[in-house]
């Protein structure tokens, strides 16, 4: 694996930790902070994977411009469209007032990002953790 490519799973792995410690929180739970981390591991995990296989892309925090400089690479992975067009309004619009998430929102990020972070570490080769 390049080392840049271990620097994005790095920094999409710290997305992780955040969303999964966040969305454990009983008292007062920040849901827009779970549906942000989830927005951002997978993002990060996707430009690791364009990274990896040389793929250049422009600066974007929209998944689903990411999934289709992908398209060459991993074709099957188109079938997360629908998904991943659920997930990336989290990456910025999410972060302003006027999107408030909520504790079923958050719950479907995690699960997500959950199966984008597989799909991504296994074509990687990395074992899931």
């Amino acid at each position: 694996m390049k080392s840049e490519t271990a620097e994005w799973i790095d920094k999409a792995e710290g997305d992780w930790g955040t969303m999964l410690r966040e969305s454990e929180v009983l008292i007062h739970p920040n849901y827009d902070a779970v549906c942000f981390h989830a927005q951002q591991c997978v993002e990060k995990y996707l430009k690791g994977r364009l990274i990896e296989a040389d793929v250049p892309f422009r600066k974007t925090h929209d998944l689903l411009n990411l999934l289709e400089a992908l398209s060459h690479v991993e074709p099957d992975w188109k079938t997360y469209h629908q998904i991943l067009s659920k997930l990336s309004i989290y990456g910025v619009a999410g972060r302003y007032p006027g999107l408030l998430s909520n504790q079923t929102q958050s719950k479907e990020a995690v699960e997500i990002c959950r199966e984008i972070r597989d799909i991504v570490r296994k074509s990687l080769g990395l074992f899931a953790a």
